[in-house]
């Protein structure tokens, strides 16, 4: 079956880094878009940042740009977002997702992840 799994969360001080993994398998992702989304504890869930499977940006949220960077390597079946100069208002659990639609939507894409938390201390 679909499967997406995300490593990579923890704790982290304020203005610190951290790399979350992505390992997409049970089916070809060709032409999907791959997003990361993120939800803290109240709130809605969050669109971060997506990408397209050969690896075109597609779109990123106001609150990230600038600081956080999404990747892709089609030959581990891995997207990666790399976060850096964190902030607490940045911690959620982060979703990897897959969907058809370069969309901020939550509900345009088709498979999701478990989740890892991310927990930046001020």
């Amino acid at each position: 079956q679909v499967q997406l799994v995300e490593s990579g969360g923890g704790l982290v001080q304020a203005g610190g880094s951290l790399r979350l993994s992505c390992v997409a398998s049970g089916r070809t992702f060709s032409g999907f878009v791959m997003g990361w989304f993120r939800q803290a504890p109240g709130k809605e869930r969050e669109f971060v940042k997506a990408i397209t499977w050969n690896g075109g940006t597609t779109n990123s949220a106001d609150s990230v740009k600038g600081r956080f960077t999404i990747s892709m390597d089609k030959a581990k079946s891995t997207v990666y977002l790399e976060m850096n100069s964190l902030k607490s208002e940045d911690t959620a659990v982060y979703y990897c997702a897959a969907g058809r639609l370069a969309s901020s939507r939550p509900d345009s894409y088709d498979y999701w992840g478990q989740g890892t938390q991310v927990t930046v201390s001020s």
